[in-house]
């Protein structure tokens, strides 16, 4: 895989400076960068790591010295960042899945697929599942029964999809995602302890324990255009209606998402996330690493909550939340900031205590 410095800048709608017929084969650090790679110093702070390299071209921010740090080349971005973007897709080796349908795969006579879909080693394809055009399915996945992917679905190994689940456009998940499982849902013959805890805060009154019945799963899950999955990502099929998640959204490895949760467009689920079923979660929402969203509640547009933060109750659109409960983020760092103080307050009090002799514990 090789490219010009000027081939990657018009990929990029970046400007080239320098020797631009320069041959690039693939991304480095700076410090570790050879002749031949594009070495990544897009912010001051990792420009003097060039120095330990030896690379010849780099990309850089927008007015960056060039030429003053030795380069022979450069790609000078307007949003350096966005730009990793298309360089890492432009620069992205493969997984080496081959092309076409693998011998070992099982393929019902009834699924469809499209023109060039390409079906890995060892992947089940159930009956009446429908593949999009120049959709790409790794080894050792599961599609089920009357499950839909849509166009260029990307499956890495071993994704599962259950029956009936429809997928948009442009899918992608990573390994061990697991779409279309059934939820956790079950019940007890008479009202049980959870539900009298529940009600009460407390209370149990005169409940007794007794066995689980399981409630089935009739719903799916619909998934829209552009959404991804990341490793070991679950998703539960809803009770009645599917689970939705909306176009656009990206969840991180081992998040997970109970039956009939509903995420809107646009969100970011960042790693073990855990989303409680029948909780609605707005679009542009973010939610950080391990945040924990109660059942039945509604999270609303844009926003964004730190990680580790646990949503208990409805949260307004717009909110930068923070903590266990969660509460706003600026109000939250005011009371990590109290608690941090506790130590020296009641030294202070004791001190006090003992100028009046008096005073009562």
């Amino acid at each position: 895989m090789r490219y010009t410095i000027q081939q990657i800048a018009t990929s990029l709608g970046a400007t080239a400076v320098g020797d631009t017929s320069l041959m690039i084969t693939k991304l480095a650090e700076p410090a570790q960068a050879g002749a031949d790679d594009l070495a990544l110093a897009m912010n001051p702070k990792y420009a003097a790591a060039l120095a330990q390299g030896a690379a010849q071209a780099a990309m850089l921010w927008t007015d960056a010295d060039w030429q003053g740090l030795g380069l022979k080349a450069a790609i000078l971005p307007d949003r350096p960042r966005f730009a990793m973007s298309g360089l890492t897709q432009m620069m992205d080796p493969g997984q080496g899945f081959g092309t076409g349908i693998h011998p070992s795969a099982i393929i019902d006579p009834t699924a469809i697929l499209a023109d060039d879909v390409s079906v890995g080693p060892l992947t089940i394809i159930a009956a009446g599942a429908r593949i999009g055009a120049g959709s790409v399915i790794g080894p050792q996945c599961h599609i089920g029964t009357d499950a839909v992917l849509g166009a260029n679905a990307y499956l890495r190994d071993h994704v599962s999809i259950g029956a009936r689940v429809r997928i948009g456009d442009r899918f992608i998940a990573q390994p061990g995602a697991r779409i279309g499982g059934d939820g956790f849902s079950f019940v007890t013959p008479e009202p049980s302890t959870v539900e009298q805890t529940r009600k009460t805060l407390g209370d149990r009154g005169d409940t007794k324990a007794q066995q689980w019945t399981r409630i089935h799963s009739l719903g799916s899950v619909s998934i829209g255009n552009d959404v991804e999955c990341g490793m070991n990502c679950t998703i539960d099929s809803g009770t009645i209606r599917d689970t939705v998640i909306g176009d656009g959204t990206k969840l991180d490895n081992q998040v997970h998402l109970g039956h009939n949760v509903v995420v809107g467009m646009n969100c970011l689920l960042c790693g073990q996330v855990g989303i409680a079923g029948s909780a609605t979660i707005g679009d542009n929402v973010v939610l950080g690493g391990q945040v924990g969203v109660s059942d039945n509640i509604f999270v609303g547009d844009g926003v964004i909550a730190g990680g580790g933060t646990k949503i208990m109750s409805n949260a307004p659109a717009g909110r930068s939340m923070l903590g266990y409960p969660a509460t706003e983020m600026a109000k939250q760092i005011e009371s990590y900031k109290a608690l941090r103080r506790l130590p020296r307050l009641i030294r202070d009090i004791a001190a006090l205590k003992k100028q009046f002799p008096g005073v009562d514990d």
